[in-house]
């Protein structure tokens, strides 16, 4: 019975301690859900930025999600105009995932999503960090799996549409089980 309690007051007093110094790591994920187009109408699961930009403090019903031009999203964007205030999906590769986050903060964008330039990169998360150049941004930054980039923007492409419709960010405890609409081709 000691055991048992010293166990309990061990798991009361560290716990705290441990989270206050580590932070608590079942909320790494953020999920959004693709309302249009409809053949990619899935919840997609992205994680954020470890150590630099912002947060989500609104949770966009219907807000756009606009592939940026170019891709890699380096430089100035020649579809800028379309991104202000809107989510820009940028892809991986060309520069820091903070500088991209500043390009796309710049335009007046919302948040940024960037996806992997592995485009058969269907489970392994990236953990996008600071390039040490004391520079800041201030939306979120979101890593999204190469497979899921590559379809969002091939459904695009087929349909002729220049963004997709998404809710972000998504509470998926609150949906049932049976009711997420995961992508196929992605293993939760």
């Amino acid at each position: 019975m000691v055991r048992g309690a010293t166990g309990w007051w061990c798991l009361v007093f560290w716990l705290p301690v441990y989270v206050a110094a580590h932070g608590l790591r079942i909320h790494d994920y953020l999920y959004f859900q693709v309302l249009s187009p409809g053949d990619i109408r899935y919840i997609f699961t992205a994680t954020p930025a470890k150590d630099f930009g912002g947060i989500f403090h609104t949770r966009y019903e219907q807000i756009h999600l606009v592939p940026a031009e170019p891709p890699e999203a380096c430089e100035e964007l020649s579809n800028g105009f379309f991104i202000q205030d809107q989510i820009a999906l940028v892809e991986r590769g060309g520069c820091s995932f903070l500088s991209k986050t500043r390009v796309v903060q710049e335009h007046g964008g919302r948040a940024v999503i960037i996806s992997d330039n592995a485009v058969d990169n269907d489970s392994f998360y990236v953990e996008m960090i600071q390039d040490s150049t004391q520079r800041t941004a201030d939306i979120p930054a979101l890593f999204l799996l190469g497979r899921d980039g590559y379809m969002i923007r091939r459904s695009l492409e087929q349909h002729g549409l220049p963004w997709a419709i998404i809710s972000i960010p998504v509470n998926v405890t609150s949906i049932p089980t049976f009711e997420l609409l995961q992508p196929p081709w992605t293993f939760w």
